[in-house]
């Protein structure tokens, strides 16, 4: 697969994922999550957010084909839905606070993989 599709792919499968995660959220799990439901929230909100990344730095990658920044910047967005919303689902199903730890490191992957499409701007064409 090459890799505008396969951003493309991962995006819209991380964005129909985050609707099937809300959708859960606000009807199978409104009365159980308690006090978690806005870290629920959060996880859905991110998770959607990213998949956006992802298929946009898919189209851009139909452009700036074989590009190592954009690839990097999809596998770090794709990680940091993996690391920070994992994370919060986890944590908000479970109540297992020790999950948080895991949460920045996702974060930390967002922060980066949009520096590197911020770098691929930047470069010279």
């Amino acid at each position: 697969m090459k890799q505008a599709q396969l951003f493309i792919a991962l995006g819209a499968g991380n964005a129909f994922l985050a609707v099937v995660m809300g959708a859960f959220g606000a009807h199978w799990l409104k009365d159980s999550l308690g006090a978690y439901a806005t870290v629920y929230d959060t996880g859905v909100e991110y998770q959607m957010a990213h998949a956006l990344g992802l298929v946009m730095i898919g189209i851009i990658a139909y452009w700036q084909q074989n590009s190592p920044w954009l690839a990097i910047a999809g596998w770090l967005l794709m990680a940091g839905i993996i690391l920070f919303c994992g994370s919060l689902y986890a944590l908000s199903l479970s109540g297992i606070l020790a999950l948080g730890m895991i949460t920045p490191l996702g974060g930390l992957c967002f922060l980066l993989g949009w520096l590197s499409l911020l770098r691929l701007a930047w470069q010279d064409s």
